[in-house]
């Protein structure tokens, strides 16, 4: 099935209860022919573009995206990470477990849990933020509303991926304008 079609069913049968920014979101889907690769299991990449369904459906729930609309933002992913435990079969059915782990001062940073039987079989987290049309939307201007006291703490492991992304971003600016070296 294709992934239009994933999110166009999202966006008309998807359950309309809003929920706190705090609350995890849960969407079921079914493994298609399509989703698999050569080990017919479900494609590691296959595995981001799915989180970006329960990543829409935890916008929608929560309002961010009404109110990052009003701001004139767009949500944007910065760098993901995914950690592979099980595999996915066609025609298995699953659910995306989505929920929001915290922010800092730029980033906020999601949590997409795939899960069958009650069995975590992977996940995906992604650190994204808010870009409008002057730049980079502060996270506590967009959840202050949802969000009561302030983000909770992050987790040591993610503070780690945190930084490490962060000096990756830094080595990749001081290249920029200079060529690749050469292969040896």
């Amino acid at each position: 099935m294709n992934l239009w079609l994933r999110l166009l069913g999202l966006l008309l049968f998807r359950q309309r209860r809003p929920v706190d920014l705090m609350a995890t979101t849960r969407i079921r889907l079914r493994v298609w022919p399509n989703d698999l690769d050569l080990n017919f299991h479900v494609n590691n990449g296959r595995y981001l573009t799915l989180a970006d369904l329960g990543r829409i459906d935890w916008f929608l729930r929560t309002g961010l995206l009404r109110r990052a609309r009003q701001e004139k933002a767009l949500p944007i992913v910065g760098d993901a990470m995914a950690k592979f435990r099980r595999d996915l079969r066609v025609f298995q059915r699953f659910e995306i477990h989505t929920r929001l782990l915290g922010w800092d001062d730029r980033w906020g940073f999601l949590e997409h849990r795939f899960v069958r039987g009650g069995r975590v079989l992977g996940v995906v987290i992604a650190r994204g933020l808010f870009r409008g049309p002057d730049g980079t939307l502060r996270p506590q201007e967009l959840m202050a509303a949802g969000a009561r006291g302030g983000s909770p703490p992050l987790p040591e492991w993610l503070l780690h991926w945190h930084r490490g992304t962060e000096g990756l971003s830094a080595a990749l600016r001081s290249e920029e304008g200079r060529a690749p070296a050469p292969a040896a």
